[in-house]
């Protein structure tokens, strides 16, 4: 196999698994890396939800730095910069809240 194939076939594989990863839902944006981590920033005001790693995660509601989330069917609380370790298999941090919008990280 030449150079230029193999590059071409290990540039589609990443693609793919970035893909297969992470799909943006209704008010929300993801993005993620090789690494399995991901950040979802969450639109406020809508049903904003998005599949990651594999699971649903969805913003239920958000005051101030405080953010309730439902992640793989299991609903956790956080404040800004606290991680929820272990949930649904994932951990789950809190990195920001502004009045438009709330922004994770997420990864395996």
């Amino acid at each position: 196999m030449t150079r230029l194939a193999r590059f071409g076939a290990a540039a589609l594989l990443s693609l793919t698994l970035l893909t297969a990863c992470s799909q943006s839902g209704e008010g929300s944006d993801v993005s993620c890396g090789l690494d399995q981590q991901c950040t979802v920033t969450f639109d406020r005001g809508v049903d904003a939800k998005a599949e990651v790693l594999g699971v649903e995660a969805k913003l239920v509601s958000a005051q101030d730095d405080r953010v309730t989330l439902n992640v793989g069917g299991e609903e956790l609380t956080l404040t800004v910069g606290e991680t929820g370790t272990d949930v649904a298999g994932l951990k789950v941090t809190l990195e920001g809240v502004t009045e438009t919008q709330v922004k994770l990280k997420i990864s395996r």
